[in-house]
């Protein structure tokens, strides 16, 4: 018999509710995205207060578009971290008030490993995930029991340093998908590449991206040269932890897997290694509740015994932190 996920996500600006069969047919993914006024960032409490006003709604909608009535849900999943502490914990509390009025059985998941999961979906089997959003830069492969860090930013994530970069010029916020649309240009402005082993360090190339702003380069050359240098220094620590793994599926996850020019290079590169590369669908990628949904049943469906720390935010939830019994 079919079982039916409905998956709650809240750990950043974006407030979702997904629905997905234990078959991984998505009934639904609904998503409401906090947008700062003025093109400020993020401020954690207004981000939260957004998404006690929208979980209600999104929940009818969900379940509206689902054609299912609350009694058909036979699990709840929700974002434990990691994440911005009011965000998850508004998440959370949408997650028990629903579970505990419909007598549905509920537990958190880790945000992170919930891309990679859902990236599974793609046909994927044993691959390394490069994680790129606003707050996370990994890249994660399974080994051993857990989803191993192979390498991730020691200073800021990915998508935090295009947006910051990008308010700083004034184009607000979200700043990703605005420099994504501008960049052209074939003249390659110098700019730091950090890589460090298998570790990237993120704010430098920012730094020097706003001076090149200031110094009067064109907006555009400085976007196309900013994402060929971060993407460039994402794709080879990629490539380092395909070497030493030994795996041959490459996995893009996170929102700024959106990215075409990204997705172009990491297939690129798979290709002249002889790797395969699934990349999920844009809504995907994302924050989203559907992945949330998704690990959710992985683990249940693996006989996992739900504890009281499946009740509690872990804003420092990292991935590997999580014993994976389902692989």
């Amino acid at each position: 018999m079919s079982e039916i996920i409905l998956g709650i996500e809240s750990t950043a600006h974006t407030a979702g509710v997904g629905i997905i069969t234990s078959e991984g047919k998505i009934l639904s993914n609904q998503r409401s995205v906090y947008i700062p006024d003025k093109g400020e960032g993020i401020h954690p409490r207004e981000a939260a207060n957004h998404h006690s006003e929208k979980f209600p709604i999104l929940f009818k909608s969900a379940l509206e578009e689902a054609n299912l009535s609350p009694k058909e849900i036979t699990l709840v999943s929700y974002a434990r971290g990691p994440g911005l502490g009011p965000c998850l914990r508004t998440g959370a509390t949408a997650a028990r008030a629903f579970a505990y009025a419909h007598n549905i059985p509920f537990l958190g998941v880790n945000h992170c490993v919930a891309h990679l999961e859902i990236g599974l979906l793609e046909g994927a089997t044993d691959p390394v995930l490069l994680y790129l959003s606003g707050a996370n830069t990994q890249v994660i492969a399974y080994a051993a029991g857990r989803y191993r860090v192979f390498g991730e930013t020691i200073d800021i994530g990915i998508g935090n340093g295009l947006d910051k970069f990008a308010r700083e010029a004034g184009m607000g916020f979200p700043g990703g998908p605005k420099l994504e649309k501008i960049a052209e240009g074939d003249e390659l402005i110098d700019l730091p590449y950090s890589v460090k082993g298998m570790d990237l360090a993120f704010s430098g190339l920012m730094t020097a991206a706003k001076q090149k702003v200031d110094a009067g380069h064109s907006l555009p050359s400085i976007a196309y040269s900013v994402q060929e240098t971060a993407f460039a220094m994402s794709c080879e620590v990629s490539e380092r932890a395909l070497a030493h793994t030994g795996k041959t599926e490459l996995v893009l996850g996170g929102g700024v897997a959106c990215n075409s020019r990204l997705r172009e290079m990491a297939m690129t590169m798979a290709e002249e290694r002889g790797v395969k590369c699934f990349v999920p669908e844009k809504a995907l990628c994302v924050d989203n509740g559907v992945m949330i949904g998704w690990l959710g049943y992985q683990m249940m469906a693996a006989d996992y015994e739900i504890t009281d720390d499946d009740n509690r935010v872990n804003q420092k939830y990292r991935t590997d932190m999580v014993e994976v019994t389902w692989r």
